[in-house]
């Protein structure tokens, strides 16, 4: 038997790498997005230095391990046998869950999962304990209060982390402005010298109490020097900060950047770790008591040791903090997580994720009231000054494809105030959400910064509400999943938990393989015109439309093919597959036409006249491709509800269509990718040949619909099918058109 529970110990600490795994994927956004978000650094020097902090901030999680052993319950109530039952459907739970966010870039809460998984898990077992003995109650089982205060907590971290962060920034954008490269030169200095000292005293002054390396007596010292370490540091800091800047021209808010993205790299490993490693810690120190125990077995002996003060073994977090730091720099949906909250705090214009929602438009709308009033009692002079510091320069930051989503007074804002209120939580032993602070203090500073500007509210407030939305959803699914594996676990035995752990790991595969499909899916349809720094010639955009035009093209007509003889064939696999190829496809064409303002802007002055014919060809090809979701999506429609497909004459008339439909997109490609537009009005008779054997299906598909020979659902597909091929083709010939103007005007 104890053998049994020794390898359940070990399928613990097998659960943790993997929690671990998954876990740093979902957090990275929490101590990532600030700096990559301001391109303060290149991108390997900003994962060097939030590794290392991650390394050493595993360090320091030491005191909040207690979290996993006695928050959600009191284990001197619970059995070894049911303690082992708690943890395991905790870490199934968390594991899967967790993953599922990654893949498809939600950054949720790893702490809000683990405390509700815990919750869950508790419940569960206490029910049957409850349902065994009915005059225990639950409340001796669970502890409520403390759950009650942890939950508290978090919700309110929520409100005080927006709130704070829109404060602070609009005090620091209303002294310094967007215009802050001269201001910076006197007042850069002392700005630096608050935010490292800030860091430094809530990261070494209240950190250092949960450090398994420090001795009692150096945190004595630390707390009764509290004070010196705060002034000390403070003039430290600034006057080297503005030696440095004089001598070597220093980047004062770079370097604050980076020291604030280390310091939160280190506070969220110090908060967060014991999300991965806590839950197998306790369970293996669980089963040290219990194997410490002679005559003990697993169904009578409580595990009232779990109440007791603990203390981690240092090289225990080290090893944690290396696997954090080996996901850290090898994990794509970590990447994928930080561009959803980079997107939705950008400053500039782009590509928006989220759509608009109603609650998003009143807020909006709302809001634009509010501020209005407020306007209007504000004095003339104070409403003029603080206009001009909000106003954003006249020229770029930058025209790099690459440029940053906000500016490095911003991204420090984040940092310092995110990693105060995480280290302040931690030092009081709260498990504190890093994601909800983090992601809030991201939100409260872009509100600020006027980062939500009419264009845009709607969307970035839609996409908040939408992390939010899934961060309950997180909570209400932690708790019943784990409720639901720690039942299925406590009447399956074994049994269950050999079923549970290789569903996890058929989950597991499943979204790796499901995200894997997805980033190759986007980058093979990345459709946009490549940006580069500074000015674009016509030239070189005529090239890469040229590109992105044909690949389109080819692409309509392989999906008109596949459309087509996926129908005939009934073959609803490949339909389906089919009408999602055609939505992405139609997605990146709009894209394209979305971005037409940026490359626009980046034309050379004696380009515009050409740029006009740049917007009317990704016009009509988006309106090329448009058209085939009219084709492919009714076709679905109608084999998914199990309709009457085509008869034999019409899909014989069908198919000779495609024939042609192909050939002239074919002679489309080579016309334009080889500039021979000599031939255009060859294509041109063989469109008006298309346009003319449409008109006679039509006439031959109403004479059928006269003598009763197809139906009514049947005969509105089949003349959809023609009605949508005939506007591909006027819209085919529109974009050759256009793109032979815009070609001609370039060389001339």
């Amino acid at each position: 038997m104890e053998n049994i529970y020794l390898i359940l110990v070990v399928v613990l600490f097998v659960l943790a790498i993997s929690d671990l795994v998954v876990g740093v994927s979902n957090d990275a956004v929490n101590f990532l997005n600030s700096a990559i978000g301001a391109k303060a650094a290149p991108f390997k020097i900003i994962m060097a230095v939030a590794a290392l902090g991650v390394f050493i901030g595993a360090t320091f999680s030491g005191g909040m391990m207690e979290i996993a052993r006695k928050s959600m319950f009191n284990p001197e109530h619970f059995y070894f046998q049911e303690i082992m039952i708690i943890f395991l459907a905790v870490m199934i739970t968390d594991v899967v869950l967790l993953d599922l966010f990654n893949t498809f870039g939600m950054p949720t809460s790893t702490t809000v999962s683990i405390v509700f998984e815990l919750l869950g898990a508790a419940v569960g077992v206490a029910i049957i304990k409850v349902m065994n003995d009915p005059s225990v109650s639950m409340s001796q089982y669970i502890n409520s209060a403390k759950a009650l205060a942890i939950i508290s907590g978090i919700l309110i971290s929520v409100v005080v982390s927006f709130t704070t962060g829109a404060i602070v920034q609009y005090i620091t954008r209303a002294v310094f402005s967007f215009r802050y490269q001269k201001r910076i030169k006197y007042l850069g200095a002392l700005w630096g010298g608050i935010a490292i000292t800030a860091i430094t005293y809530f990261i070494l002054v209240k950190g250092a109490k949960g450090a398994s390396f420090m001795t009692p007596e150096a945190q004595s010292w630390i707390n009764s020097n509290s004070n010196l370490i705060i002034v000390y540091s403070l003039l430290g800091w600034t006057v080297l900060l503005q030696i440095f800047h004089w001598l070597f021209k220093l980047n004062i808010l770079k370097l604050t950047v980076l020291v604030g993205t280390f310091a939160l790299a280190m506070a969220f490993a110090g908060n967060d770790l014991v999300n991965f490693i806590g839950v197998p810690l306790a369970g293996f120190d669980a089963y040290k008591a219990y194997m410490a125990t002679p005559g003990a077995t697993p169904a009578n002996f409580l595990m009232g040791s779990l109440a007791n003060p603990v203390k981690t073994e240092t090289y225990i977090l080290l090893i944690a903090g290396l696997v954090m730091v080996i996901t850290l720099w090898t994990s794509k949906k970590a990447h994928r997580v930080v561009k959803t909250s980079v997107d939705l705090s950008r400053q500039g214009e782009g590509d928006e994720r989220f759509g608009s929602s109603f609650f998003a438009r009143s807020l909006v709308r709302g809001s634009i009231a509010l501020s209005n009033s407020v306007s209007s009692v504000i004095p003339a002079p104070i409403k003029n000054y603080l206009s001009k510091q909000f106003e954003m320069p006249d020229e770029p930051v930058s025209k790099k494809a690459d440029a940053p989503a906000f500016d490095m007074l911003r991204a420090s804002v984040n940092l310092v105030v995110a990693s105060i209120l995480i280290a302040s939580a931690t030092s009081l032993k709260l498990p504190l959400s890093t994601t909800y602070v983090t992601f809030m203090v991201a939100m409260g500073t872009s509100l600020s910064d006027r980062a939500w500007g009419r264009d845009s509210a709607v969307y970035r407030i839609t996409g908040v509400l939408s992390v939010i939305g899934g961060w309950f959803f997180t909570a209400f699914s932690a708790f019943t999943i784990a409720l639901l594996v720690a039942l299925a676990i406590s009447f399956g035995g074994f049994w269950a938990i050999g079923a549970l752990l290789a569903l996890a790991i058929f989950l597991l595969v499943r979204t790796h393989l499901f995200a894997k499909k997805s980033d190759s899916q986007t980058k093979a349809s990345e459709l946009e015109i490549e940006e580069t720094e500074g000015e674009l010639a016509s030239d070189r955009i005529l090239e890469q439309c040229k590109g992105s035009v044909a690949d389109v093209l080819q692409q309509v007509s392989g999906l008109y093919l596949k459309t087509l003889i996926s129908f005939e064939s009934e073959d609803r696999k490949q339909l389906k597959e089919a009408t999602k190829e055609v939505e992405a496809l139609n997605q990146h064409t709009k894209k394209m036409k979305t971005n037409i303002y940026r490359t626009v802007r980046k034309l050379q002055e004696e380009s515009i006249d050409s740029g006009l014919y740049y917007v009317q060809v990704l016009d009509y090809l988006r309106e090329t491709a448009h058209c085939l979701n009219y084709v492919t999506k009714p076709c679905w429609e109608h084999l998914d509800n199990n309709h009457k497909i085509f008869s034999d004459e019409q899909f014989y008339d069908i198919n000779n269509l495609q024939v042609k439909v192909k050939g002239i997109l074919q002679k489309s490609v080579n016309i334009i990718e080889g500039d021979n537009y000599d031939q255009l009005p060859k294509l041109l008779e063989e469109q008006a040949k298309i346009l003319e054997h449409l008109r006679l299906l039509r006439k031959t598909q109403l004479k059928r619909i006269k003598k009763e020979k197809s139906g009514t659902r049947i005969s509105m597909l089949y003349l959809g099918i023609l009605h949508e091929t005939q506007n591909m083709m006027l819209h085919l010939v529109n974009l050759l058109k256009a793109q032979r103007d815009f070609a001609t005007l370039i060389k001339e």
